[in-house]
């Protein structure tokens, strides 16, 4: 089975003029079948996210007449905005509305859904959508309504973001992309309004930002990050956010979202494989955006000189929104306006400067969780997942039931590289059950085809092995799909285990079941509410890679080594030498020292000669 939304790099998508206007046509012309009588350009089957789609479609025309000048259009974008304004704006209270700071208000704002009371809760972020397209549709449709029609729709995005600032608790969802899209709805809103008054909100939008999503980011992997329904970031909405970063520095030139976005920029790119993989978040796990990351992952992919594009986006939404026929939607339409508009081009080759939380070279790489445990291995285009155990999770040494990678300490990193080989030293300072303070070395070195780890820890009680990983999904073409096999071998005993036991905290790769359906299973909430990182974090135990200790290692060590992505017989051996403990394959020498001045760790590294 295939991963359902892990498909094709974005930077795989033509991003030409001509490219986009293809686009447009498309949506043209689909539009123009559609336009009821009344004007109304939704989706027949859309009934979620539904108060900002036709608008959506509306600024999709008018960015196409402004490029390409249909007589068609002026028509069918002025009666399409009159039904969204006649239609489509709400004054009253939604019955059941939690989050209203004044009731009976007035102002206008959108609808989720659009029965009155049913999932209300929607309507914060649906009204930012609509705010956004609503600048869109006044930003692009100059020469196409008249001055009422205009000032109508201007009318009604003031009432938008005063509904959304003063009328109604700010951010009520704590979801970064949905309060950093409200701030840049406001600062393309001040740029349309008179000088007083416009200044004003843009003051607003900006305070908003730096006091209400920049003083709460989280911090994750040594980096700050705006809050995503509770946690840190979403492999989803996290590139959203990075889009409306972009953005915001776009249209305000305001240089802290240019430095929140390169944070946020450097972060993805060290959380994500080197074949655009990424798994976890704590609202979807692995339900990846597609156009809505576009300018995001190219404007600061840019900045940050790195390829971000390599994004495993859903390519059913590769251009626009779509419904289940493979009909345009107009949700998100903003984000095809503002990518069409920019015109970054892609970086496509990978940063070059190490970074803490990544391994990457070739083919290969490991991205490395807060703790500096993999949080995904890749090697011969299959992702490896941290397995579980007796409810621990994560890589590293396992006796007597107990996984020895939670550390009690600093966190040391050494990089290195030599000889067309690139490594990385992670020595961690680690309490077991017998509460004996030990020392974990691991060395993680890649020629970019193939990975090798080696774990060394002072002798362990009984008998001891290496965790290895949960072997997950594999590259297939343009697709990722589910495995339970990964091409990996030992220089000690080698096994892969399945859980004996049944039931969603037992993960099974065989079963075709995908990480994020186990992870809801056990989340607190339902599925689209809850956070499956935490519900993934009551996993018993999983399918796991067990490797035995080598047999070529100091009689007060126990030193274990594998390597991803060969299945070839591997021999390893270790020794004290002159200059600390002395690694040696038949591709590499390594020299793991004793802590330098600064009570750092010091790696030396050398290619065996052939």
């Amino acid at each position: 089975m295939h991963l359902l939304h892990q498909r094709g790099p974005l930077h795989d998508l033509p991003d030409t003029p001509e490219a986009y206007d293809a686009v447009l046509a498309d949506v043209v012309e689909q539009a123009l079948r559609r336009l009821t009588p009344e004007g109304n350009l939704e989706h027949p089957d859309c009934v979620d996210d539904i108060g900002d789609t036709s608008l959506g479609i509306t600024s999709l025309l008018a960015l196409a007449w402004q490029r390409g000048k249909d007589p068609r259009l002026p028509d069918a974008v002025r009666r399409s905005l009159a039904f969204h304004l006649r239609e489509r704006v709400y004054r009253d209270d939604n019955p059941g509305y939690p989050n209203l700071r004044v009731r009976d208000c007035g102002l206008p704002y959108a609808r989720y859904t659009l029965a009155a009371g049913a999932h209300p809760i929607g309507d914060w972020p649906s009204t930012v959508w609509a705010l956004l397209q609503a600048v869109n549709v006044l930003d692009t449709a100059d020469g196409l309504i008249d001055d009422e029609q205009r000032a109508e729709l201007l009318e009604v995005a003031r009432g938008y973001w005063s509904w959304l600032t003063g009328a109604t608790f700010f951010n009520p969802q704590e979801a970064g992309n949905q309060a950093i899209g409200c701030v840049v709805g406001g600062l393309m809103l001040a740029a349309l309004l008179p000088a007083p008054e416009g200044a004003e909100v843009r003051a607003r939008a900006l305070e908003l930002y730096c006091a209400e999503i920049r003083a709460h980011r989280v911090r994750d992997r040594g980096a700050l990050l705006p809050p995503e329904h509770g946690g840190a970031y979403d492999n989803n909405y996290g590139p959203i956010s990075l889009s409306f970063l972009a953005q915001a520095h776009r249209v305000s030139g305001e240089a802290v979202f240019a430095e929140d976005g390169d944070a946020l920029a450097r972060y993805l790119d060290a959380r994500l494989t080197g074949g655009g993989f990424d798994n976890g978040g704590p609202r979807y796990s692995e339900q990846h955006s597609a156009f809505e990351s576009v300018l995001g992952l190219r404007y600061f992919g840019a900045r940050i000189g790195s390829d971000l594009g390599r994004y495993r986006g859903d390519s059913r939404w590769a251009r626009h929104a779509v419904k289940a026929d493979g009909g345009v939607d107009g949700h998100f339409a903003w984000m095809l306006v503002w990518q069409i508009q920019d015109d970054t081009p892609w970086h496509r080759t990978p940063c070059a400067a190490p970074a803490r939380h990544q391994l990457r070279a070739g083919t290969v790489s490991v991205a490395f969780d807060d703790h500096m445990t993999p949080a995904v291995i890749e090697a011969a285009g299959t992702y490896c997942l941290p397995a579980a155990v007796g409810r621990q999770h994560g890589f590293g040494p396992v006796t007597d039931g107990f996984l020895l990678c939670r550390p009690m300490g600093e966190v040391r990193v050494r990089d290195a590289r030599a000889d067309g080989l690139t490594a990385k030293l992670v020595t961690k300072p680690v309490v077991g059950r017998d509460h004996v303070l030990r020392s974990v070395r691991s060395l993680y070195v890649t020629d970019g085809t193939t990975l090798w780890t080696t774990v060394a820890v002072e002798r362990l009680t009984g008998t001891p092995y290496l965790l290895a990983g949960l072997p997950y999904a594999e590259d297939d073409g343009d697709r990722v799909r589910r495995t339970a096999h990964a091409a990996v071998s030992s220089a000690g005993a080698l096994r892969l285990t399945h859980p004996e036991a049944q039931g969603p905290e037992h993960f099974d790769a065989r079963a075709e079941l995908t990480q994020e359906q186990a992870a809801f299973a056990l989340a607190e909430d339902p599925r689209g509410y809850g956070n499956p990182d935490k519900g993934w974090a009551h996993l018993v135990g999983s399918s796991a890679l067990e490797a035995g200790p080598i047999a070529d290692a100091p009689d007060d060590l126990h030193v274990f080594a594998v390597r991803h992505g060969v299945e070839e017989p591997l021999a390893v051996s270790a020794a004290w030498g002159e200059d600390g403990l002395v690694l040696t394959t038949d591709a590499f020498t390594a020299v793991l020292g004793p802590a330098d001045a600064h009570a750092e760790p010091q790696l030396t590294l050398r290619a065996v000669s052939r």
